[in-house]
């Protein structure tokens, strides 16, 4: 199984964008739901949505109107675009997907700080 990564983190102001990507040079990715979770600090690490392959994608209460999850499965690919970012949402940002064989996959994270 291969490791996806993401990037795009960085510094952004409160009401601010980002937008993460996760890749991974995986044959069947097209196949996998791909989603995201998140650790702030001081707070256990938290589900924030994911993208089946259908595609369809589900979202955290938390999250709902402001983070959209989309994918391009030719470039093996998913997007977590975060819109109106709030302090809150400071953290470092997980993808990861389920293989048909064996345990969740998960990236190394990307660290998203929202601060003035």
């Amino acid at each position: 199984q291969v490791q996806p990564v993401e990037s795009g983190g960085g510094l952004a102001q409160p009401g601010g964008s980002l937008r993460l990507s996760c890749t991974a040079s995986e044959r069947n990715f097209d196949y996998y739901a791909i989603g995201w979770f998140r650790q702030s600090p001081g707070k256990e690490r938290e589900w924030v949505g994911c993208i089946s392959s259908a595609p369809s994608s589900h979202y955290a209460d938390f999250v709902k109107g402001r983070f959209t999850i989309s994918r391009d499965d030719a470039k093996t690919a998913v997007y977590l675009q975060m819109n109106n970012l709030q302090p809150d949402d400071t953290g470092v940002y997980y993808c990861y997907y389920d293989p048909t064989i064996g345990g969740r996959i998960w990236g190394q994270g990307t660290q998203v700080t929202v601060s003035s």
